[in-house]
């Protein structure tokens, strides 16, 4: 049953947010009872995350119509509740992580099967249950709850990461939960407590403008709070802070999949850019001078890591560095402060993720087909593997900004938001990363196609990867270029965040 706010008239009290949140939760007990049964095992993956996208995609339209949903599930303190919400900044996050779930659960089925992979229940188990941690996140509508979702999340993927369980794994799992937990500890926590004493609360207010703090909050503490945001959401993969996420590419790439385009990182940049919005506010932010300092800081991250990119053979590994960049994007948008530049960070939440999946995808079908990791041994591959490298190369042009893939929409928006905002400084490191971005993505696609094959290296036998991995991959390369040429979708949900 639904009732709607005699107050606001648009803040609609419902369940539907905590069934939506059960699903995954629920698909993860039943994966995990149903492990001597693979078919029905990947079955219930498949079944959970189709019901988790339909229940999140019947919320939009009345999101878009100026509807709030919203839901209290306990009472902790006065100002401190567990309490969920899903307004038009939810619904970017919770769309492609919900839909991304769908093409994971297909491809995972594959992949795995395909390796003989071991402890495949445990690791569907463990993918729902980030999936929950990660629509938790999305769906949270104080500060408390989020942190609750976010630690969720750090510690259900622990396993994912360790998968293969040898020393290799352990190392980059031990490196992954260390600085993750440690950051979370040491910047959050106290984040949290200050914030309480100062606000007497920790709900979002519902608009991007006004912010959690009283106008006549201490502006050192102010500022060192959002430095402490920053830090402590350390999936949003900003540098010093970053080593977790090259280190974690040990784990098997549905898991990497997963981390970079689905949950983890985005996770981490979805917390970091709601505080920032609903936590500091717009107009705090400006009023600080906090917005283009960050955006300078974000932009070292954007072009070293790119440089380090460049330098990686292992295809994950320059994967992995090109995220550390591309995630910098959408916090430096955000903090340009113009109606532009937060479009560009907000749609590259969803534009990001759906090519960088794709990259991920196809990195594993080429592991599954040939054993291959290095760029370096790929030459001509793709005259055996047109349909994986061609949607490689699809998602190349959206990582680099091309038209008419989603990246084109990122890069746009940030380069006018930019104009804006008066900082020539700022356009400076989108053209370099453009042609960073370029100068490590291209090589690899150019030497796939035109390359020649290694000496006394044999392609005989080999072939495109299980259809229940190149079919998601391709499917996840044609949304890119959807998006890319009709953008409206999760544009529309980005104005009506910006209002």
């Amino acid at each position: 049953m639904e009732t709607v706010s005699a107050a606001t008239g648009d803040i609609v009290t419902t369940s539907r947010l905590v069934w939506a949140l059960l699903v995954p939760l629920l698909g993860s007990f039943l994966v995990s009872l149903s492990g001597k049964k693979p078919n029905v095992r990947e079955s219930f993956s498949i079944v959970s995350a189709v019901i988790l996208f339909s229940m999140v995609l019947s919320m939009v339209s009345p999101v878009l119509a100026g509807k709030t949903f919203y839901y209290q599930l306990f009472k902790i303190l006065p100002g401190v509740t567990v309490t969920l919400r899903a307004d038009a900044f939810s619904m970017i996050f919770a769309l492609v992580a919900s839909s991304l779930w769908i093409a994971a659960a297909f491809y995972s089925m594959g992949y795995m099967r395909g390796l003989h992979e071991h402890a495949q229940t445990r690791f569907n188990t463990c993918f729902a249950i980030a999936i929950f941690g990660a629509i938790g996140v999305a769906f949270s509508d104080n500060l408390f709850t989020m942190y609750l979702f976010y630690e969720i999340v750090s510690v259900c993927t622990y396993p994912l990461v360790a998968h293969h369980q040898d020393e290799e794994a352990y190392e980059g799992a031990k490196k992954y939960i260390v600085y993750l937990t440690t950051t979370a500890k040491a910047f959050l926590l106290p984040s949290l407590a200050l914030i309480y004493v100062m606000t007497g609360s920790l709900d979002f207010p519902y608009n991007i403008y006004t912010g959690m703090f009283p106008a006549d909050a201490n502006s050192a503490l102010v500022t060192m709070l959002f430095i402490f945001c920053l830090f402590g959401f350390a999936k949003n993969g900003v540098m010093p802070f970053h080593h977790w996420l090259p280190g974690a590419m040990v784990a098997p790439t549905p898991v990497s999949a997963l981390l970079h385009a689905v949950a983890v990182v985005k996770v981490g940049v979805f917390c970091t850019t709601r505080m920032m919005l609903y936590g500091f506010g717009v107009d705090l932010m400006g009023l600080l001078n906090l917005g283009i300092p960050t955006a300078y800081f974000v932009g070292f991250t954007i072009v070293m890591a790119s440089v380090i990119a460049l330098t990686k053979d292992n295809l994950k590994a320059r994967l992995a560095y090109s995220t550390v960049s591309q995630l910098s994007y959408i916090i430096l948008g955000v903090c340009l402060l113009t109606p532009h530049g937060i479009t560009g960070g907000l749609i590259h939440i969803a534009n990001h993720a759906f090519s960088k999946i794709t990259l991920f995808f196809c990195a594993g079908a080429i592991y599954v087909a040939t054993h291959k990791k290095n760029i370096s041994e790929m030459g001509g591959l793709a005259r055996t593997m047109p349909f994986t490298f061609g949607a490689f190369a699809v998602a190349t042009l959206s990582m680099i900004g091309a038209p008419p893939v989603a990246g084109f929409v990122t890069k746009w928006e940030l380069l006018i938001g930019t104009i804006e905002s008066g900082s020539l400084g700022i356009i400076l490191i989108l053209l370099a990363s453009t042609l960073l971005n370029v100068g490590y993505f291209a090589p690899v696609t150019y030497k796939a196609f035109f390359g020649k094959r290694p000496p006394g290296e044999v392609y005989e036998g080999i072939k495109e990867a299980p259809l229940a991995m190149v079919i998601p991959l391709c499917t996840a390369s044609l949304i890119s270029v959807i998006i890319g040429i009709y953008p409206n979708f999760f544009m529309n949900l980005v104005k009506a965040v910006i209002g």
